[in-house]
């Protein structure tokens, strides 16, 4: 009996800018079959205009779903139909960020920091239940983009999401290291990226990095 191959299926959360946006293009060129998730209607319509415009041999396909990572049900439907179509995920990269702007701790907005908890840290621990059974199903591979901010002045909002973000992908790591899913935590090269923009407004931005290199390194370390 000849073994059935999964097929190459990867989710991208936060995948309409910046690297999220490079590594699902980079996927998809690779001839994975990418589930790209954003809020940003026109950012998804630009990734897969690029992808197109490329015309590479070979690519994969994308299919957009214009959704907050948030959104508990709508993730939730987005999985079941992940599974009724594919059976599951050989690959989850969570990019997905709220990058408030610096404020001294004492002055933070309390909109900002509501969403910050809801996007980095509250909508990570609702997905990543709702993933491993996916990525278990196909032997996948989880991906999370570090950025140690923590205790760094004015980071407050950012930094104390971000580091509980990685925290809860550290302690799913320690966990699934035996049975899996296998859970990579990768630290990206400084970037031009919006929300780098936010934090070094006046920075020489041709001095970092290009998303595509930086895309494509994550992706072959994996």
């Amino acid at each position: 009996m000849t073994e059935k191959i999964a097929p190459k299926v990867a989710l991208v959360t936060g995948a309409s800018r910046g690297l999220g946006a490079a590594l699902a293009e980079q996927l998809a060129l690779r001839g994975w079959q990418v589930v790209a998730v954003a809020r940003t209607v026109g950012g998804l319509e630009d990734l897969d205009d690029r992808v197109k415009r490329a015309g590479q041999p070979g690519a994969g396909g994308l299919t957009l779903a214009p959704m907050d990572a948030t959104n508990d049900d709508a993730m939730r439907h987005l999985c079941r139909s992940i599974f009724d179509r594919w059976g599951g995920l050989g690959l989850w990269v969570h990019a997905a960020i709220h990058a408030a702007p610096l404020s001294p701790a004492a002055h933070l907005d309390q909109k900002d920091w509501d969403k910050s908890i809801a996007t980095n840290v509250r909508a990570t621990g609702m997905l990543i239940p709702m993933v491993e059974p996916l990525l278990r199903a196909h032997g996948g591979t989880a991906v999370f983009l570090d950025d140690a901010r923590a205790g760094q002045p004015f980071f407050g909002a950012y930094g104390a999401t971000k580091a509980a973000q990685i925290g809860l992908a550290r302690s799913w790591q320690a966990e699934a290291a035996k049975h899996g899913p296998r859970v990579v935590i990768a630290t990206p090269a400084p970037l031009p990226t919006a929300t780098r923009a936010r934090f070094f407004p006046g920075e020489d931005r041709s001095r970092l990095g290009d998303p595509q290199v930086e895309a494509a390194r994550i992706l072959d370390a994996l």
